[in-house]
């Protein structure tokens, strides 16, 4: 395996749409059948994928760590704490977790003091930095969208959040009223951009989109379809003419 086809394997674990690395996995299986160990050269870019992507997992079993949690905990270069782990914050407890087939595993006490039957999937993914010298809040917002119903299309798009100053309201605590305007700082942040990507999806459907489709046929006569069976090619839908 040389170093040059590692790389573009890399890339293209990295660029797998949302919710479709097994898909990817399962393909680079079966194109290398005779390079098993492709698989562990390329453990980087699994990590770099599921990191970025805000991967979300469920932990195993229903002992003592996970009795109060049911939903699902990222996996982000936030809460890794190295060696393959990564901290669940609502249950003080780390776990392993495998980033080819994304699963989480061995399961334990941690303390932060001690350190497809769908047709499209789709992430929406945002990290903020507050930063409490200047009462500002910053972040990036990243979209990313794959539709393979009777096509094949995909949208990424990102935004930043520039340095945005952060007021609260004098009347509450100063810790409740600071989380609470971080909060609402925000939603208003996230609902313009849902609007934005709103506006822009409109834009592509009764624009560029409706642009590509062919209205009509180049004999500008539409096409019967239930007649079809019958037709006789290049005399019929051709307009009568016989070459």
């Amino acid at each position: 395996m040389t170093s040059a086809n590692a790389a573009a394997v890399s890339a293209f674990v990295e660029g797998a749409p949302p919710g479709e690395l097994a898909d990817v996995v399962a393909d680079i299986k079966a194109l290398t059948p005779d390079d098993p160990a492709l698989l562990e050269l390329v453990k980087p870019a699994f990590e770099k994928y599921n990191e970025e992507q805000l991967t979300t997992v469920k932990l195993p079993g229903s002992g003592k760590y996970v009795s109060r949690h049911r939903g699902q905990v990222l996996v982000s270069s936030y809460n890794s704490i190295g060696g393959g782990r990564y901290y669940d914050v609502e249950n003080q407890s780390s776990f392993a977790f495998d980033h080819t087939t994304q699963k989480a595993s061995a399961v334990q006490s941690y303390s932060l003091d001690s350190q497809h039957i769908d047709l499209m999937n789709g992430r929406f993914r945002t990290t903020y930095h507050f930063t409490p010298a200047t009462a500002s809040l910053s972040g990036t917002l990243k979209c990313d969208v794959h539709y393979y119903e009777d096509g094949n299309v995909r949208l990424t798009t990102s935004k930043t959040l520039a340095s945005t100053a952060v007021s609260s309201s004098p009347s509450a605590s100063s810790s409740s009223a600071l989380a609470i305007a971080i909060t609402k700082t925000i939603a208003a942040t996230e609902h313009k951009y849902h609007d934005e990507l709103n506006r822009g999806f409109t834009k592509l459907s009764e624009g560029e989109f409706k642009a590509l489709r062919r209205q009509l046929p180049v004999t500008r006569q539409k096409v019967e379809w239930e007649k079809i069976g019958g037709y006789r090619l290049g005399q019929d839908i051709g307009g009568g003419r016989v070459r």
